[in-house]
């Protein structure tokens, strides 16, 4: 009994720390668009600096999970436990790697003039921001039914890029001098695209871990 006592706390303990690093991710991905509304290049270097604390934290979880396995060699559920939190961390980090690629994209526009008012990217932002925070909720309450309706959301990222890409586009017929800057913007649009097809991968881990069958899940 304590040695399964000492192995549940130490999953929370782990689990935590999986809440701590979304946490961080989410900030960073929120503070990638700030730097991109106001052309701030100090805070778009910041946040690339500060993707190394992201990559940190993962590797220290992961080492966790290994000494977990290695100690107490869990079995059925707690070790889907340790496999989900295993790849849970991996898409967070990979989130972490789409909001430094907006902040670089920062940096390559520099000063230049914005060349429309930003609407529909910080809407992006905010349902990916809100996508992972009720993911890793449905995570830590072990709520499959919660994952799933999570997928279903997907769609709605996938439209306002196909908006954003579109309304792009319409400016660079119009006018190909907009092409570079319009350009830079359809790669911000399609990094938090893929960091909400990260939060999906990360509702089927949890639906795994919840009825332990891997399935793929199709908006």
């Amino acid at each position: 009994m304590e040695i399964r006592t000492a192995f549940h706390k130490r999953l929370r303990e782990i689990q935590d720390d999986v809440l701590a690093m979304g946490s961080m991710v989410e900030k960073a991905t929120g503070l990638s668009i700030e730097a991109l509304k106001a052309r701030d290049l100090d805070l778009a270097r910041k946040i690339v600096a500060d993707d190394r604390h992201i990559n940190a934290r993962r590797f220290e979880i992961e080492e966790k999970c290994i000494q977990l396995i290695a100690t107490q060699q869990p079995m059925a559920v707690d070790l889907r436990a340790i496999i989900s939190v295993l790849s849970i961390i991996t898409e967070i980090e990979r989130i972490a790697d789409h909001a430094e690629g907006i902040a670089k994209i920062v940096l390559m526009i520099g000063d230049e003039p914005p060349l429309k008012p930003l609407i529909d990217i910080p809407r992006m932002a905010d349902k990916t921001n809100e996508m992972l925070r009720r993911s890793l909720d449905a995570f830590i309450n072990r709520d499959a039914v919660a994952a799933r309706r999570i997928t279903t959301e997907d769609d709605e990222g996938d439209d306002l890029y196909n908006q954003v890409f579109r309304e792009l586009l319409t400016f660079m017929m119009e006018d190909p001098r907009t092409i570079p800057r319009a350009t830079r913007l359809v790669w911000v649009a399609h990094n938090l695209e893929r960091s909400a097809d990260r939060v999906t991968n990360i509702c089927e881990r949890v639906i795994y871990l919840v009825t332990g069958k891997m399935e793929e899940i199709r908006g």
